[in-house]
């Protein structure tokens, strides 16, 4: 567990900044690392301070809450508390993965409920010392999280990409490479310009009579495997004694 826990505060409105602000000051455990006014400024500052607390108003300029979120992936923090005037948000700030969802005008009592628990969760997760295992996705009114271990491949489409996971397709809002370089840590692979895989999903390679080599899924899907990617690949699954020797594999 980190000794002092890093808070992030976002909030479109000056007067609630300051007001959370002057709450947490009060830990000596916590110390905010930020405050943003906006979406697009609680994104960047996100990704760039990785706080373990996120305070997060709904409706802002530029993007709201929600967006954030998903825009976020996996680099979401460890404790999400809602924080907004508006009650209709509730479910869908805890189907978007909230720990919380503070009402305003909420009282001190209140919020120093939802800050133990925020600080409760931070710890938990800094005990169990993993990476994320789950993706944020928008989908119409709503945002879901995608647990990666589901997901089977991962397509370009036009200026999406989408997550084939479990028989269902989740259209994802942003780039393949900001998806492949933030998954490749946790066992996704290129295997061309328009398709990522999850290495466990992978039951095996084959070539045709053109040449061409083809990755086989476990659920069925066939990708064609370009030869920029390939080195990569066969590296990753650890299949290059078998290609050297010409054992075992379905080439």
């Amino acid at each position: 567990m980190p000794d002092v826990m890093r808070a992030l505060i976002v909030d479109d409105e000056a007067p609630a900044r300051a007001s959370l602000r002057v709450l947490l000051a009060r830990d000596r455990g916590l110390r905010v690392v930020g405050e943003c006014g906006s979406g697009g400024e609680a994104l960047a500052a996100l990704r760039e301070l990785r706080p373990d607390i996120v305070f997060l108003d709904v409706q802002m300029p530029e993007m709201d809450g929600f967006d954030v979120l998903e825009q976020l992936g996996t680099l979401a923090p460890a404790a999400i508390v809602f924080v907004t005037a508006f009650d209709q948000y509730a479910l869908r700030a805890f189907e978007a993965g909230a720990l919380d969802y503070l009402l305003k005008p909420f009282d001190d009592a209140r919020f120093t409920q939802a800050l133990a628990r925020a600080k409760e969760r931070v710890a938990l997760a800094a005990a169990a010392g993993r990476p994320a295992q789950r993706i944020a996705v928008r989908s119409g009114r709503n945002v879901a999280f995608v647990a990666l271990a589901e997901i089977d491949w991962i397509e370009a489409t036009d200026y999406c990409v989408a997550l084939h996971a479990s028989g269902r397709t989740h259209v994802l809002r942003r780039s393949m490479a900001a998806v492949e370089a933030e998954l490749a840590p946790a066992g996704f692979c290129r295997v061309h310009r328009s398709a990522i895989v999850n290495l466990e999903r992978v039951a095996g390679l084959q070539t045709g009579a053109d040449g061409e080599t083809e990755v086989v899924l476990a659920a069925g899907a066939r990708l064609p495997l370009s030869r920029r990617h390939r080195g990569e690949l066969v590296q990753r699954l650890g299949l290059a004694a078998a290609l050297n020797t010409g054992s075992g594999l379905k080439t």
